[in-house]
């Protein structure tokens, strides 16, 4: 069905690269005039030329209200409204250390980004929102913030958070004709998670495939088209089953294999 999102605006922040930018790309295939926004400009300002007149950036930094604020007027002076937010800038925070060694100074820049950037943005997109017949947002958080772990703690805090807000915030905004959804994706290359994801896959993904940006960008498109139109509150993970549970047969051949005499 192509044109879904014909007539609509949106905003997709860390919309410079991977799964932002796939979003952004696609939803100027399916009609949509989109505002891109990254603290990469030279990343988003190559991605808006790419995409044509159908897209425009505006570097923001999504930990900072005042720029959020001025990101949603941007788009509302560019392409005249505001239908769909995609709060999709996040940063992982210190890599490869284990709690009990992870001094934890970067809490504060993790949590502006991941979680003040996604709280705020909601704010300020609902607020023109619930003025103008409503409108979707969408919260990228993680399969972090949903199966527990080790390792990257304040990254995993930030996402199950995400979740909940969201969660509670469809519930607040329901009245206004705002829906609120969020998507955890899983083992999806991007610059955020570029380690060698084969081996994880094998042990944790129940599908053998790999996922993609573009998986994520057609969840996304759901959620901000009126496809979704009677979906709220959503927790849509996109992770190859992950989050359902391990794949025990695959593991216990690689086991098998391992310990063989």
């Amino acid at each position: 069905m192509a044109g879904q999102l014909s007539g609509k605006v949106a905003i997709v922040t860390g919309g410079a690269n991977g799964i932002g930018l796939a979003i952004a790309e696609l939803f100027v295939e399916e009609g949509a005039r989109v505002v891109i926004s990254d603290v990469d400009s030279a990343g988003g300002e190559s991605a808006a030329a790419r995409l044509g007149v159908s897209a425009a950036f505006k570097r923001a930094d999504v930990a900072d209200a005042d720029e959020i604020q001025d990101l949603v007027d941007f788009a509302l002076a560019r392409f005249g409204g505001l239908h769909v937010m995609v709060n999709n800038a996040g940063i992982p925070g210190a890599m490869g250390l284990r709690f009990l060694d992870d001094d934890l100074k970067d809490f504060r820049r993790v949590m502006g980004v991941n979680l003040l950037g996604v709280m705020v943005g909601c704010q300020r997109a609902a607020r023109h929102m619930v003025k103008h017949g409503g409108g979707s947002i969408i919260n990228t958080a993680s399969i972090a913030g949903i199966n527990a772990g080790g390792g990257v703690m304040t990254y995993r805090a930030s996402k199950a958070a995400v979740i909940h807000f969201t969660r509670s915030l469809a519930v607040e905004l329901g009245d206004h004709g705002v829906r609120v959804n969020c998507i955890a994706p899983g083992l999806i290359p991007t610059d955020i998670a570029s380690f060698d994801r084969a081996p994880v896959r094998r042990l944790t993904q129940p599908l053998a495939r790999e996922g993609r940006p573009r998986d994520v960008a057609n969840a996304a498109l759901f959620l901000a088209s009126d496809q979704s139109a009677q979906t709220t509150g959503m927790v849509l993970p996109v992770d190859g089953g992950i989050s359902v549970g391990a794949p025990t047969h695959r593991a216990m051949k690689i086991l098998a294999k391992a310990t063989a005499p």
